[in-house]
């Protein structure tokens, strides 16, 4: 049997073992590898999502900035009236009112998530038994219709029968008519929102809360850590992930009050004025005065103040929220 001459020819230098063949000539890659141009499938099955995102998100807020930018007539046309609206906007006292009530809205249901913390901390503790139940029981209002929920609370509050008041009176207090006085009422729809808030703020940490390595514990514990100490250093730390994405969406979801205000309040209210958030005022001058392009200039404005409240956010997660 001839034996076959495996040295490598003059001026060829042979693959090292276990290396990955080189591609052809010309550049083209060898069969099967995953580093050649795929063709259109991936556009071809993002095309759909995007066709979405393009028609139902960007081409509104075009559509809008656009609008405000006009004057409508009574009867349709536009005008054009350049930066008049954004003008007037300025000028207008209802803004710097609904800025502030909106403002304080969302403070109010942010304070919902150091809340929702403690609870979802206590529901994961170890032999804590019915936690399901609990969980589905806090996260029944966030799902509850606004209008439902405004009727209960309405009943709640209301200045002559409702449960509140005659707890007051009581202990000998005189409680105010809470959904018709300035003031009151911000903080009585405050207080509805953080409510339906919490159990949304309790379903994302609780799942946060899952991700933490028991080992951390079982280590903090053998070093002499108490159990405030644990949740503080242990706890705390891993959790941000989880409370910068609820605070990212509680304000955004503080920024778009309307049907809770209108459904707890209504419009012949006459506290509303002095409690309408900045989506309200969108709405009494679109549908109630008919004023579209004044609107849409609010609208703008709303996208902006979210925009940049926002990408402040990101910002400054940096400092404060931990990745393991």
């Amino acid at each position: 049997m001839t034996s076959v001459d495996r040295s490598p020819r003059p001026g060829v230098v042979a693959p090292a073992r276990g290396s990955a063949p080189r591609a052809a000539a010309g550049g083209a890659t060898p069969r099967g590898s995953r580093r050649g141009y795929d063709g259109w499938w991936p556009v071809l099955f993002v095309l759909p999502t995007m066709f979405g995102v393009v028609l139902f998100y960007l081409w509104p807020i075009v559509q809008t900035g656009w609008f405000s930018l006009t004057e409508w007539g009574a009867f349709g046309g536009q005008t054009w009236v350049g930066l008049e609206n954004y003008q007037r906007l300025a000028r207008d006292p209802d803004l710097g009112t609904a800025v502030v009530n909106t403002l304080v809205y969302t403070a109010i249901v942010l304070l919902g998530i150091p809340i929702a913390m403690f609870v979802a901390s206590l529901l994961h503790r170890p032999g804590m038994r019915f936690t399901a139940f609990y969980r589905v029981l806090y996260f029944m209002p966030y799902v509850a219709m606004p209008t439902a929920v405004a009727m209960v609370w309405r009943l709640i509050f209301n200045g002559d029968f409702g449960i509140l008041n005659q707890a007051l009176a009581v202990v000998g207090i005189d409680g105010p008519s809470w959904t018709s006085t300035p003031g009151f009422a911000l903080v009585a729809v405050s207080v509805v929102g953080l409510w339906t808030s919490l159990g949304f703020a309790i379903i994302i940490l609780s799942a946060g809360l899952r991700t933490i390595p028991p080992e951390l514990y079982e280590a903090a514990s053998l070093d002499g850590a108490s159990a405030w100490r644990q949740f503080r250093s242990v706890t705390v730390p891993l959790l941000t992930p989880s409370v910068f994405f609820v605070t990212v969406i509680t304000v955004i979801n503080g920024f778009q009050l309307f049907d809770l205000l209108y459904a707890l309040m209504g419009q012949a209210n006459p506290a509303m004025q002095k409690t309408q958030s900045l989506v309200y005022l969108f709405y009494n001058e679109a549908f109630l005065r008919n004023d579209k392009g004044f609107a849409a200039a609010i609208a703008m404005v709303i996208l902006l103040i979210v925009g940049a409240v926002t990408l402040l956010q990101f910002r400054m997660q940096r400092r404060w929220v931990t990745y393991a």
